[in-house]
């Protein structure tokens, strides 16, 4: 599949390349707190919109996992970078094992944020719905997000995140990136490769957190290692953007 460049910026001048991939709810601004702990004459970080969401909201496509890693891999042509690693969070790490598949010679390292399996989210009936009927049901987007934070969180933080989520992505890609990245089973594909991966999950995530990495990640990768921060939910770019930058850091420079 041939990629098209999607809107992105670079944060940085360091050595330590990497692209960014969001996650399901949010474009790249959902990064915004996590940018500020980022040292960026250590690092370059290229931070993409994926088809129907932030700046490319009105891009058309077929809204696949496939699809998010190569327009990324178009980027870092567009960037000039021949090897980067690759941070995806939660959707995003889906399509980063992806990048290492269609390029393995230049994806370095990969950095899952609560990231989805190569084998998908199985969800059940009534789940299902809840998720299938979040692209057009903010109450629903609320719920999910609750959840996954372990209902820590006021109504005020739980809003803002349904708010941003809608303004800034498309119900037709967010309904079809679903079918993507919890539907696709690859794991074949990436058992027993050899690149470094760093899972940074959070304590208050019962969806992607120590246990899902234990029963997919860490069967299949056999150079990755978990980190689980305790004050964090599925959303720790925005939760505890410190410590996830300090474990982000940290593993590029290794």
């Amino acid at each position: 599949m041939s990629g098209r460049v999607l809107p992105y910026d670079v944060q940085g001048s360091g050595p330590r390349r990497a692209l960014v991939l969001h996650n399901w709810f949010g474009d790249r601004t959902s990064f915004a707190p996590l940018r500020a702990h980022l040292d960026g004459h250590a690092g370059s970080y290229a931070f993409v919109d994926c088809r129907g969401y932030g700046e490319a909201i009105d891009s058309d496509g077929e809204f696949t996992m496939e699809e998010v890693a190569a327009d990324a891999l178009a980027v870092a042509d567009d960037l000039g970078w021949d090897s980067f690693s690759v941070i995806g969070h939660s959707m995003g790490g889906k399509a980063a094992q992806l990048m290492l598949l269609d390029a393995p010679d230049r994806v370095r390292s990969l950095v899952g944020i609560s990231p989805v399996s190569a084998a998908g989210f199985p969800l059940d009936g009534e789940s299902w719905e809840l998720f299938a009927g979040a692209a057009e049901e903010p109450a629903n987007r609320r719920v999910i997000i609750d959840t996954t934070t372990g209902g820590r969180y006021d109504a005020a933080w739980l809003d803002a995140l349904v708010e941003r989520s809608l303004a800034r992505s498309s119900p037709t890609a967010f309904r079809a990136y679903l079918d993507s990245w919890s539907r696709t089973d690859f794991h074949h594909r990436v058992k027993d490769n050899p690149t470094p991966v760093l899972l940074v999950v959070g304590a208050h995530d019962p969806a992607l957190g120590e246990a899902a990495m234990t029963a997919g990640w860490l069967q299949w990768y056999p150079n990755a290692r978990l980190e689980v921060l305790p004050e964090a939910g599925h959303y720790a770019p925005e939760e505890t953007p410190e410590a996830l930058a300090a474990a982000i850091e940290a593993f590029l420079a290794a």
